[in-house]
């Protein structure tokens, strides 16, 4: 079968360190990005960083400022009613972020064409949210909101989120104007995208699911030809309520037109149903 080599961290201090490094260093592109791109641009696309552009151009507040006075409130409030489980790093996350905007404020704008930051600015903050979300961490503000008003409202987690963040860039489009606020929901549909990104990989896979009368032959097939690995499902005719296996493989998608062609060419007939896989880990991919 096909294997990948990882090397992955073994010692615990060694893995703790590189979460606390994906935590800075995902803090550091969000502010970077927040500086040179939303900042400049009025463009409040969600979140604490969204609403601190709206008091810094209305009136005149430091954004690290604003970060600080409601990250750190929210913060506390997600101990008190949340729990414990936020710990140190999302602590350090919270406190370094808006450090990294004080930090770069002087930094000049990269563009004043409010569709490029709209658009860079979402994959910057996509990219450091997707980082540190590694790090097993969060940089804290209103996603801890979200989650105090899911446990307590009832509502889904993702709900709540939307309304929050729906709320910015609402406030965002009667401040500024209606085209800020649809180049607001731009850069929040781009970082969740880039944070998916960031998540998942670009390594995508790919799932089959056979359905055949030739399933010993396919099976054969897959396992020597394609070299990759075949499970049988039990499964049950909804017409003849006979029994029809069905195999289930698990491939790069580079060896589609290898699979197709192959199983094609032993049962012509057969049912293939092939679909996108995320996050494959095991032998012959990713390691856990």
């Amino acid at each position: 079968m096909k294997k990948t080599l990882e090397l992955p961290i073994q010692h615990p201090k060694a893995e703790l360190a590189v979460e606390y490094l994906y935590i800075l260093l995902g803090s550091a592109i969000i502010g970077f990005s927040f500086n040179v791109f939303l900042l400049p641009n009025k463009i409040a696309s969600g979140g604490v960083s969204g609403i601190s552009t709206i008091l810094h151009t209305t009136v005149g507040w430091e954004p690290a400022f604003v970060q600080w006075a409601f990250n750190i409130p929210l913060f506390i409030a997600g101990i008190i009613f949340l729990g414990k489980q936020f710990g140190a790093k999302t602590l350090v996350g919270t406190i370094f972020l808006p450090l990294v905007v004080f930090f770069t404020k002087s930094i000049d704008p990269w563009t004043h064409n409010a569709l490029l930051a709209s658009l860079y600015g979402g994959i910057g903050v996509g990219l450091g949210l997707g980082i540190v979300f590694r790090g097993k961490a969060s940089t804290g503000g209103t996603d801890l909101a979200a989650q105090i008003i899911h446990k307590y409202a009832g509502f889904t987690l993702g709900t709540c989120v939307v309304l929050i963040d729906g709320l910015i860039v609402i406030t965002a489009a009667l401040v500024f104007d209606i085209e800020r606020g649809l180049y607001a929901l731009i850069s929040l549909y781009v970082t969740s995208k880039t944070i998916d990104l960031v998540q998942v990989g670009f390594g995508r896979s790919k799932m089959a699911m056979i359905i055949t009368s030739k399933q010993d032959e396919v099976r054969s097939g897959i396992l020597n030809q394609i070299d990759r690995g075949v499970t049988k499902l039990s499964a049950y005719g909804g017409f003849t309520d006979n029994e029809r296996p069905i195999l289930m493989c698990v491939f790069d998608q580079t060896e589609f037109t290898k699979l197709k062609q192959l199983v094609k060419s032993i049962d012509p007939t057969a049912f293939v149903i092939v679909m996108d896989a995320a996050e494959v880990h095991g032998e012959g991919f990713k390691r856990a």
